[in-house]
């Protein structure tokens, strides 16, 4: 059964209040970027604000990052201090999830992140989201992963320690109570 992929008005009004006080509390993340037009994109287009909502009820905590400069859109990212708990202890794919024998995880990364109409987080996203701030210190997130290394049973994830990024590998099938994943979307 599809799912029905649009607010009611009170919550839109509220993801729409969430978004702005987030805006405003992290100009940084945003330079130049003003609400108003940002605002005037999520109301022209009801099923990025739904995705962005689920971002947010995962504990994404999404926040502009950036302008596509190709398309006009606004990237968002999330911007959760650690990997979103709503999104934690799953294996990287479908593919993953069915090849455990015993002690499944309840879901996957990629097919949590279709299901809410966003992207995983790429190295190069990861990576310049970690020049806005420190996310996952305590945390890591799987990010997409290569198809030469996702063939091979491996998926990568990420986090920050020691100053820096790094970038590991495990078995796509594996899953940890601190590891989840930060998706993308651009409106």
């Amino acid at each position: 059964m599809e799912t029905k992929k649009q607010l009611s008005p009170a919550q839109c009004n509220e993801i729409l209040d969430a978004l702005k006080t987030r805006f405003e509390k992290n100009m940084n993340r945003h330079k130049g970027l003003e609400w108003d037009n940002v605002q005037s994109k999520l109301e022209a287009n009801p099923e990025k604000l739904w995705s962005l909502n689920e971002m947010e009820r995962t504990g994404g905590e999404p926040d502009v990052v950036g302008l596509d400069m190709n398309t006009g859109g606004y990237i968002f990212y999330d911007c959760s201090a650690e990997s979103p708990k709503g999104r934690r202890s799953v294996c990287y794919d479908r593919e993953a999830l069915e090849s455990r024998k015993e002690y499944k995880p309840e879901n996957n990364a990629i097919d949590m992140a279709a299901a809410m109409g966003i992207e995983l987080l790429t190295e190069e996203q990861y990576r310049e989201l970690l020049k806005l701030g420190n996310f996952d210190t305590k945390t890591s997130s799987w990010i997409k992963t290569p198809s030469d290394i996702r063939k091979l049973g491996g998926a990568i994830f990420a986090d920050f320690r020691y100053s820096n990024v790094f970038v590991y590998h495990n078995g796509a099938e594996s899953y940890y109570a601190a590891r989840g994943f930060r998706g993308s979307i651009t409106v």
